[in-house]
Order: structure tokens, then C-alpha cells, then sequence
């Protein structure tokens, strides 16, 4: 297909979600220019220098069914194999439980999974599953959506079962509380990765901060291609024309033949506040509630090490912890993940990084204290995925303007893969009417 030469794309945000767009439209040779208001390109998966040290503002699990990251990921110069530490699927709460699955085509790596999980009696490894099989027999599609918890009650899952696998995977995947959580788009979850092949179930830890993983590479292939890159360059309105759209930015106007808004919600909402039909959509966006996540960072002496990469805790605000020394080579450091809503968030930074060190003390053995300690709250990272929740399509009714970002209508929650999905869509779009 061949575009006019008077064909470009503006793209607000150069998070994963924006440079998604811009990929997949610089490949088609249709010129992109993105505008991202922050020093860095990444949004809300972003690598932070601190006290010298490269961190994330938030740890993120990648899963072998994020297809479509880890293809753009590699269309952009990425290696899968040397980016990443690659896992099998295995949930281990500290001297709780453990579910490991063991190398068998899918979907008997899942069922032996559950059934030899360590730290459930036998009838809930049996509960679990039937619940998994019962949800392949009806295609992992409720008739109407219902909470994850009462979903999994009515199902015959004990509120142990509950506690030790079901709800650390719902949060872990919706930052949402199951109580609160949309049971449909926990299945689709669980569709998609347990209920995958086994790569598909694999996790991958990325040995690279996230915004060297994707936007950074994106970036250069965008340029590479004819496109633009700005940073410290917000988008102050967004003003449809007869014959395009103009963008009115810190650095002046702009006219595009289109716009992607892959900007954060509130910004999105902002932006199409002001835009007599586009003001729907951004009532729809206000409706939306978010969930906190916390990162809290400990850097121990080098040789202090977790028993493995990855690790949970039973009945601690501390949910998981992850081991950058064997992740990333940066030995001695561990990120403490404590995601959704919480009584964690009644402390300061400080007293909840001592916490943490407390419980690591209490349930490891680790003596030592941090050599320096960072909390990273993110107090709207993520939508909160609820039940029926209305969320707005990558189309407008403006033919001419998308939308894209993790909040925008899709079968996932507010993933990296969910990101990356719908600036894809939001891309093709345009492509598909050039």
C-alpha cells in the first residue's frame, strides 16, 4: 500500500502504547512524530536512575503469550533470550506454597501443576483442577460478568485455595482486588497464559530497564524510518481542521492527517475534554477508578541473595519480591512489589521500606540492613479492572483522531501486552483507511 506524501501521524505519548503505534506505522513507511511531555520515553514502564542505579518506577512480569510485545520488542532490535530471564511458570509464596509447572504439553503441564502444588490439601489441588477444566469446557466465557471472588466461591474454590493462588494471580495480573476484580477478564488471563502451551506460561523477567526494553529502541527505529521524536514536549490541545488536525504543543502547532492520543487518562480526558464530540469519551474515561502499585527498593550488601529470582510472602504487605542480582546483575538489590489497595498505604515511604526490611528479616534471615532504601508509588498505575467496566474504543467519532493506552477497550487488563495491543489497533486503523 502507498500513502500520500501529505499523509502523517501525530502521536501524543511515548509510552509503550504510543511507540507501539508509531512502530508499526514507521514500517509502513508513513512518516510519525510523537510528542512525549517527560524527559524519557516509557510513560508508566519507565527506567529511573537512583543513588546511581538503574530501577524501574515499577516492576513488571512479561508472559510468554505477550506476543505481540515480544515481536515489537524484536522487530525493534531486541533479543528475546539475552533480554530477558525466562522462566517456567511457578508461584512460590514463602514457606506457604508452590506451584511449578512441570515440562509437558499444555494442557497437562497446568493440571500436574495443581496437582502436585505444594502447601494446599489434596482437595483443593482437586478444586483447582476441576475449575480450570470447567472454564476450558465453557471456553473461558461468562454469560455476564460477576467478581472474580464470587466466581471462584461459586465454583467451590476454599477460601485457603483463595488466598495462596487465586488472589495473588489476580492481582498480580489485575492490580485489582478479586473482591472487586472482573471475573471475565480474569479468565481471559487465564485463557491465554495457564491455559496456553508451556512457553505460553513462561514468565520473562527483563534483565533491562523498560525504557531501554521497547521505547528506546522504538525510538530509533521511528527515526530511522523518517519519523520524530520530541521529549519535554506536552501537548497543550488537540484542534480537528476541515483538512486534518493541529496539534498545539509547548513548541508550537503542528498539522497531522491524524493524531493517536495514547497519553495518560487523565491527559486523554483533558485533551478531549475541550472537543464538543469527543467529550463522551472523555466523561467515559473520568468514570474510571485506579489501583496504587508500590515498589520498594533495598539495595543489601552484594553477596545478600533471595533463594530464587522471584519470590512471594503469605500474610505480609510485602507480595513479591524479586532478585536484580540474578535478574540483572545488580547483585545485593531487591524490589519489593506491593500492588492494589492496601493498609500499606496508611505508612510513609519511610516506614514502609522498614517494614519491608523487617518482614525480608522475619521470613529470610536477612540480618543485614540496606546500604539505601526507595520507595516508588505509582497511586494510579493502573485502572482498576471492575466489574462491567466501561472502557473506550481505540475509534473515535472523529475518523481521524484514536485513542491507545492500557485503558482502552480489549480483553486484558492494564498489562504492558494490553498496552501494546491497542496501539497496534489504533495504528491499523489508520492504515487500513489510507
Amino acid at each position: 500500500m502507498t500513502f500520500d506524501k501529505q499523509f502523517n501521524v501525530g502521536i501524543i505519548g511515548g509510552g509503550y502504547a504510543g511507540m507501539s503505534a508509531a512502530v508499526t506505522l514507521a514500517a509502513q513507511d508513513i512518516p510519525v512524530t510523537v510528542f512525549e511531555s517527560a524527559k524519557q520515553l516509557g510513560g508508566r514502564a519507565r527506567g529511573v536512575l537512583i543513588n546511581e542505579t538503574h530501577l524501574d518506577n515499577g516492576q513488571h512480569i512479561l508472559l510468554g503469550c505477550y506476543r505481540q510485545t515480544l515481536k515489537l520488542i524484536e522487530q525493534v532490535g531486541g533479543n528475546i533470550e539475552r533480554d530477558f530471564l525466562r522462566l517456567p511458570l511457578q508461584l512460590t509464596l514463602h514457606d506457604s506454597f508452590e506451584l511449578k509447572a512441570p515440562h509437558l504439553p499444555a494442557p497437562l503441564h497446568l493440571l500436574a501443576a495443581l496437582l502436585i502444588a505444594k502447601g494446599l490439601a489434596i482437595g483443593d489441588r482437586v478444586q483447582a483442577a476441576r475449575f480450570m477444566l470447567a472454564m476450558r469446557c465453557v471456553k473461558f466465557k461468562l454469560p455476564h460478568d460477576i467478581s472474580t471472588l464470587e466466581l471462584l466461591r461459586t465454583y467451590g474454590q476454599s477460601e485457603n485455595l483463595i488466598r495462596l493462588m487465586w488472589e495473588p494471580i489476580c492481582i498480580s495480573a489485575l492490580n485489582t482486588p478479586a473482591h472487586k476484580a472482573s471475573a471475565q477478564v480474569f479468565l481471559n488471563v487465564l485463557r491465554d497464559s495457564l491455559n496456553g502451551s508451556f512457553a505460553d506460561s513462561e514468565m520473562l523477567l527483563p534483565r533491562l530497564d523498560f525504557s531501554t526494553l521497547f521505547p528506546n529502541r522504538a525510538a530509533k527505529f521511528v527515526t530511522q524510518h523518517g519519523g520524530t521524536i520530541h521529549t519535554s514536549c506536552g501537548v497543550e490541545a488537540i484542534i480537528p481542521q476541515n483538512d486534518g488536525v493541529e496539534l498545539s504543543t509547548v513548541q508550537g502547532t503542528q498539522q497531522f492527517s491524524h493524531i493517536v492520543c495514547a497519553a495518560s487518562p487523565a491527559i486523554s480526558s483533558r485533551l478531549f475534554r475541550s472537543i464538543t464530540e469527543l467529550a463522551k469519551i472523555a466523561e467515559q474515561i473520568d468514570a474510571i477508578s485506579y489501583q496504587p502499585i508500590y515498589t520498594v527498593y533495598l539495595q543489601y550488601p552484594r553477596h545478600i541473595a533471595l533463594p530464587q529470582a522471584m519470590l512471594g510472602f503469605d500474610h505480609c504487605f510485602t507480595q513479591w519480591l524479586f532478585d536484580k542480582g540474578q535478574i540483572a546483575g545488580q547483585h545485593g538489590l531487591i524490589a519489593a512489589v506491593i500492588s492494589a489497595e492496601g493498609l500499606h498505604q496508611e505508612l510513609d515511604h519511610d516506614q514502609l521500606a522498614k517494614k519491608v526490611a523487617r518482614e525480608l528479616s522475619e521470613q529470610l534471615g536477612i540480618s543485614a540492613e540496606p546500604l539505601w532504601r526507595q520507595v516508588i508509588a505509582e497511586k494510579r498505575a493502573t485502572f482498576s479492572c471492575e466489574v462491567n467496566l466501561s472502557r473506550p474504543t481505540n475509534t473515535t467519532p472523529i475518523s481521524n483522531i484514536l485513542l491507545a493506552g492500557d485503558f482502552t477497550a480489549g480483553d486484558y487488563p492494564a498489562t504492558l501486552e494490553g498496552a501494546v495491543m491497542s496501539g497496534i489497533s489504533a495504528a491499523q486503523e489508520i492504515i487500513s483507511n489510507g
